[in-house]
C-alpha cells in the first residue's frame, strides 16, 4: 500500500465554534472510505481542507509527490455556454497537448457513461445529469485519490446504482461524505465519523458500514461503563478528600493529584457521552379510524402524449406505508399532485374520505420563504407552538431540531440543506395527519436524524406515502412498493429486491427481443441471397457494420434518455418527435442485426 494523503493535528473553527480539533489521520490508495457524522461536524471542510481549497487553522497535510487529486463538491458548477464534450476536454488541460487526444478521451467517456447528448449545454442538464457530468469532469483527469463530497445528490436510484457499480470497478482510491446507508455499506471498505463523542474527534474502522455500526455500539458501551466506574472511583475519592485529608506526605500528594486528574477524566467523559442524536422527529396523527383513507380507481394519467400510467388502482389505509419508485421523470410527481388533488386525472377518479387531513412534505422546498427568519418560520404567529396540546418555546421547539438560539434571527436561505429540511419536518409535526406524502425527506439529512425519521415514520399509525432513493429507509419502512416506468406502467413489489430483479429481467427480455428480431429479419430473407458470394462493396459493408449496429445502439440510448428530460415531457410536439426518433433508431438498430447476419452467413 502507498500512503497517498497524511493529516497530522488539523483544527478548525466556525467563527468561535470548532468544528474539530487535533484530527490526525491518513489514507493510502487501497481506500474507499465513507466519512459520516452529524450535520455541523465538519465532514465538507475536511473535504475542502484535504482538497486544499481551504486551509485549517492549525496541523498540516502531507501528500504524496505528484499526486493527482480530484474533488467533487455538492454543487455542480460548469462555465456558461459549454456543451458536456467541451466541459470534458477543458478538464483535460496540461494532461494531453495533443487536442485530438483530448475530444477523443471525452467522447469515449461520455458514452461509456450513456450520455444521450454529448453537444448538449452544460447548463440545461437536470440535476441528475449535471451530477453525472460532474463524475465525469473528474474520472477524465484521472484522479489517484477522488474527494466526493455527498455524490449521490440529484441522482435517481437507477443512478445511485450506476455509481455504485461506477465505485466498484474504480481503479483509483476515493472517499466520499453520503448519508445513503446502503450506498456506504456496497461502495465502501472502510467508514470514518467525525464527532465529539470520541476522544481523538472520530472514530475509525475498516470493513463495511454495517461493521463499523457494530464497532460504534461497542466503543460508546464502553466509554459509557467506563463513566460509570471512573464516576464511583471519583465519589469515595471526593469523600476522602472531604475527611481533611493533608498533603503532607509524597503519598497524600500523588492521590490528590491523581484524584484531581480523574475528574478533570469524568468531566470529559459526560461531555463525550451527552445525548447528541438527531433532531427529534415525531409526526402528529389525527386519530381517525377509518379504513379507507384514499381511493383511487382505474386512474390514468399521460403528459405531453406520453403515458404515464393506465387504469391504475390505489387504496390507501391506515398503517400502510407505501415506498414509490422510478426513475426522474416517470411521473412519481405527477401522481402525488393527482392524489392531492392539485391535478385531474385523464381517466378514473380519487375519492379522499371525508375530511381527510393531508401533510405533504415537497421535495423543492418551495413553502419556505429564503428571506424569512428561522424563527418565524418555526413560529410564524409568536414565540410559542403549540405541539400535541402543550405550548413550547419557539427556542424550545428550535432546540429539538438541533438549532442553536443565535441562528433564530438568522434567514432561512442562510441555513444549510439538511436545516432547511428540519425546518420543513418541524412545521409538518405541528399539523395532525391522516395521510403523510413525504416527497425526498431524507435530502441532507445526517444518519442520526435519518434512524430518528424512521422511528417516527414506523410509530406513524396514520398511512405513508413516500418517496426517496434512501434504499434503506425504503426496505424498513414499506408495507408495499409502487414502481412506475414512465411507459405506462404501474406495479407493486413486496421488496425492493423483488422489483430490482424484475428490472433485470425486463432488460434481459428488451435484449432478447431485439436478438429475436434480427433473427426473425434473417430468416425471412431469401434463400437464393445467402448462396450468393459477398460483392467487394458487400465485404466493406461487413467489415464496417459492427462499428454502425455500435453507434446505431448509442443513438438509440441517447433517444430513450430524452424521454426522461423534464424539458421534453412539459413539450407535447418535442414529445412526438422523440418518440417518433426512438421508434426510428430501434428499427435502424434491428435492420443492421439482420444485415449483419445475412453478410456473415454468406461470407
Amino acid at each position: 500500500m502507498t500512503l497517498l494523503l497524511n493529516c497530522s493535528s488539523l483544527s478548525k473553527a466556525f467563527g468561535a465554534r470548532p468544528l474539530f480539533q487535533g484530527i490526525s489521520i491518513s489514507f493510502d490508495d487501497s481506500e474507499r472510505t465513507g466519512l459520516i457524522g452529524p450535520n455541523g461536524s465538519g465532514k465538507s471542510t475536511l473535504m475542502k481542507i484535504l482538497a486544499g481549497i481551504e486551509q485549517p487553522d492549525d496541523g498540516k497535510i502531507e501528500a504524496k509527490r505528484n499526486l493527482r487529486l480530484g474533488y467533487l463538491p455538492q454543487e455542480d458548477r460548469f462555465p456558461a455556454g459549454k456543451t458536456c464534450h467541451q466541459v470534458l476536454v477543458d478538464a483535460q488541460n496540461g494532461a494531453h497537448a495533443d487536442e485530438h487526444e483530448r475530444e477523443l478521451e471525452a467522447t469515449i467517456l461520455l458514452s461509456k457513461l450513456e450520455f444521450p447528448d454529448h453537444d448538449q449545454a452544460a447548463a440545461e442538464l437536470s440535476g441528475g445529469w449535471r451530477k453525472r457530468l460532474a463524475i465525469a469532469r473528474e474520472l477524465i483527469r484521472k484522479p489517484d485519490l477522488l474527494l466526493l463530497d455527498e455524490p449521490t445528490n440529484h441522482l435517481d436510484l437507477e443512478g445511485i446504482l450506476w455509481l455504485e457499480d461506477l465505485l466498484s470497478n474504480a481503479p483509483f482510491a476515493f472517499v466520499l461524505v453520503s448519508h445513503d446507508r446502503y450506498f456506504l455499506e456496497n461502495a465502501t471498505n472502510r467508514t470514518v465519523e467525525l464527532n465529539d463523542s470520541y476522544p481523538d474527534g472520530y472514530l475509525s474502522h475498516n470493513g463495511p458500514y454495517s461493521q463499523f455500526v457494530e464497532k460504534r455500539v461497542e466503543f460508546l458501551e464502553a466509554q459509557a461503563a467506563r463513566e460509570q466506574a471512573l464516576a464511583s472511583t471519583v465519589r469515595r475519592e471526593i469523600e476522602w478528600l472531604r475527611r481533611g485529608a493533608k498533603a503532607r506526605t509524597t503519598k497524600a500528594k500523588g492521590r490528590i493529584n491523581q484524584a484531581g486528574q480523574m475528574m478533570d477524566e469524568l468531566a470529559d467523559l459526560r461531555k463525550r457521552n451527552a445525548p447528541q442524536g438527531g433532531a427529534e422527529i415525531d409526526f402528529s396523527a389525527s386519530g381517525r379510524q377509518t379504513k379507507k383513507l384514499l381511493v383511487a380507481k382505474k386512474l390514468s394519467k399521460a403528459l405531453g402524449g406520453r403515458q404515464l400510467f393506465t387504469n391504475f388502482d390505489l387504496v390507501m389505509s391506515p398503517g400502510m406505508r407505501l415506498g414509490l419508485l422510478g426513475p426522474n421523470g416517470s411521473g412519481k410527481s405527477t401522481l402525488i399532485r393527482l392524489l392531492v388533488g392539485q391535478l385531474a386525472p385523464d381517466g378514473g377518479t380519487v375519492v379522499p374520505a371525508d375530511g381527510l387531513q393531508i401533510v405533504h412534505f415537497e421535495q423543492t422546498r418551495a413553502a419556505l420563504d429564503p428571506a424569512q427568519t428561522l424563527r418565524r418560520a418555526l413560529a410564524p404567529t409568536g414565540d410559542n407552538v403549540s405541539f400535541r396540546g402543550q405550548n413550547m418555546h419557539v427556542s424550545g421547539w428550535a432546540a429539538k431540531f438541533l438549532f442553536r438560539k443565535e441562528q433564530l434571527d438568522l434567514p432561512v436561505g442562510d441555513l444549510s440543506g439538511g436545516e432547511r429540511s428540519r425546518v420543513l419536518i418541524a412545521r409538518l409535526m405541528l399539523l395532525p395527519a391522516d395521510l403523510l406524502i413525504l416527497d425526498e425527506p431524507t435530502n441532507d439529512l445526517d444518519i442520526s436524524s435519518l434512524d430518528i425519521l424512521e422511528e417516527s415514520l414506523s410509530d406513524f399509525p396514520g398511512a405513508l406515502l413516500l418517496v426517496t432513493h434512501d434504499r434503506m429507509m425504503l426496505d424498513r419502512l414499506s408495507t408495499d412498493l409502487l414502481a412506475l416506468d414512465g411507459k405506462g406502467n404501474a406495479n407493486f413489489y413486496a421488496s425492493l429486491t423483488q422489483w430490482q430483479a424484475a428490472k433485470e429481467a425486463a432488460e434481459e427480455a428488451e435484449a432478447a427481443r431485439i436478438r429475436a428480431a434480427s433473427k426473425a429479419a434473417r430468416s425471412a430473407a431469401p434463400a437464393v441471397e445467402a448462396k450468393k458470394k459477398l460483392s467487394y462493396m458487400e465485404q466493406r459493408e461487413l467489415e464496417q457494420i459492427e462499428a454502425k449496429i455500435h453507434t446505431a445502439e448509442e443513438d438509440l440510448v441517447a433517444q430513450q434518455k430524452k424521454m426522461d428530460d423534464p424539458k421534453v415531457l412539459a413539450d407535447r410536439n418535442k414529445l412526438h418527435e422523440v418518440c417518433a426518433a426512438v421508434d426510428a433508431a430501434q428499427k435502424k438498430v434491428t435492420d443492421l442485426y439482420a444485415r449483419w447476419e445475412e453478410l456473415e452467413s454468406r461470407a
